[in-house]
């Protein structure tokens, strides 16, 4: 008797295995594989993810204890810790990165409506990286420090929906400001960085482009003022001016005009400056723009409390990045299904949801959110009612 699908296939189901086939072809990634394809292997990993695993014996030992049902799972073959260790290793990353990128191809359209805190349809996104520590001794192939390994998530995250538009994964040593190089700009949109990225010259490129960009601007940082606008002191700005650079490098780097406006923040009484190339918004806008770049830091925390990327499966530069990869292909997959469902559910409840009923066979859509209205309904109850 067919009972239905098991909610880790329902879930599998949006993936576009077309796509997949492709990049695993374009990678040449089952050359001379007899058996445990490489979509084998992204569902073992992706079940990992899921279930929040924390090695590959584990994963072995659960997913062997559910063997009469890895053929409804989508996995072919028996799982064994060496393949999947070996498959790791030798199968080429790009795959699952080309595979991560369609994925986030299809999810971003789906958010390109969502609300991110600024009225302002233009596309913006934050840039910014974040460093998982390594051990050098197990990693030596990611110099950071002289005692320590690390690698490096950098991080374009379109701040419509809070999907990544581009990532790039380096060794510790890579400077961030070395990745506006990989980055082609798009005319119209605003890009959100921190002090770290202060490179005049790279900048300009994005200014030639049409795009528009806002930054912190450095203490030792000389300008000479052109022009002066009026503001409305009691919203917290200091000052909206039109300056020009005075030191030898920046003037050499970047000789158009640029805005330069002063905030004293009310919560902490710092008194921050930025420098951008737009002069259409009102300075009260760019100042809560740059104040939405923080989406980008609570997306590097959410990933890495919810995600299995600070401790890997396997030591070599190429299970590192894909399971990296990976994970991410995860956690767009998510967003995808949250919107193709409708579901009110947040991402971190449909991922606890999930960890737990991947082997049941209850319509993924009546999981959610049937789920969902028994926690709202018990929170209900136990709310005393103060006019009985």
């Amino acid at each position: 008797m067919n009972e239905g699908k098991l909610v880790f296939a329902q879930l599998m189901q949006h993936l576009p295995l077309t796509t997949f086939r492709r990049c695993t072809a374009r990678y040449q990634g089952e050359f001379k594989v007899k058996s445990f394809s490489c979509l084998d292997q992204f569902l073992c990993m992706a079940f990992a993810q899921l279930t929040y695993r924390e090695s590959l014996r584990d994963i072995e030992a659960c997913l062997r204890a559910q063997h009469a049902k890895l053929y409804h799972l989508g996995i072919r073959s028996v799982v064994a810790r060496n393949t999947l260790a070996n498959a790791n290793a030798v199968r080429d990353w790009r795959i699952y990165a080309d595979f991560a990128q369609r994925l986030i191809g299809i999810a971003r359209p789906l958010y390109a409506e969502d609300p991110f805190g600024v009225d302002l349809k233009d596309t913006v996104y934050a840039l910014d990286a974040t460093t998982i520590d390594l051990c050098l001794s197990v990693f030596p192939w990611a110099p950071f420090r002289s005692t320590k390994a690390a690698v490096k998530l950098h991080t374009l995250l379109d701040l419509h929906g809070n999907i990544p538009a581009f990532i790039r994964i380096s060794d510790g040593k890579f400077h961030e400001v070395n990745i506006l190089d990989e980055l082609l700009p798009e005319a119209g949109a605003f890009y959100i960085m921190d002090r770290g990225f202060t490179d005049f010259a790279r900048l300009y490129r994005f200014h030639e482009a049409g795009s528009f960009f806002i930054i912190r601007s450095k203490s030792n940082l000389k300008v000479q003022r052109r022009y002066s606008h009026a503001v409305d002191r009691s919203t917290g700005l200091l000052c909206d001016q039109t300056v020009i650079f005075t030191g030898f490098y920046s003037r050499q780097g970047f000789e158009a005009p640029l805005r330069r406006i002063r905030l004293r923040d009310a919560e902490t009484g710092k008194r921050l400056t930025f420098l951008t190339n737009n002069f259409a918004l009102p300075a009260a806008t760019i100042t809560e723009l740059y104040r939405c770049r923080w989406q980008v830091e609570l997306f590097f925390k959410w990933i890495k409390q919810h995600l299995r990327i600070k401790a890997f499966f396997g030591t070599s530069e190429n299970a590192v990045k894909s399971q990296i990869w990976i994970a991410v292909s995860v956690y767009v997959l998510v967003a995808i299904v949250k919107k193709r469902l409708n579901t009110p559910a947040s991402l971190y409840e449909i991922l606890q949801i999930l960890s737990l009923t991947l082997f049941e066979r209850i319509p993924l859509d009546q999981l959610l959110t049937q789920t969902l209205i028994d926690l709202i309904s018990d929170d209900t109850r136990n709310q005393l009612n103060l006019f009985e």
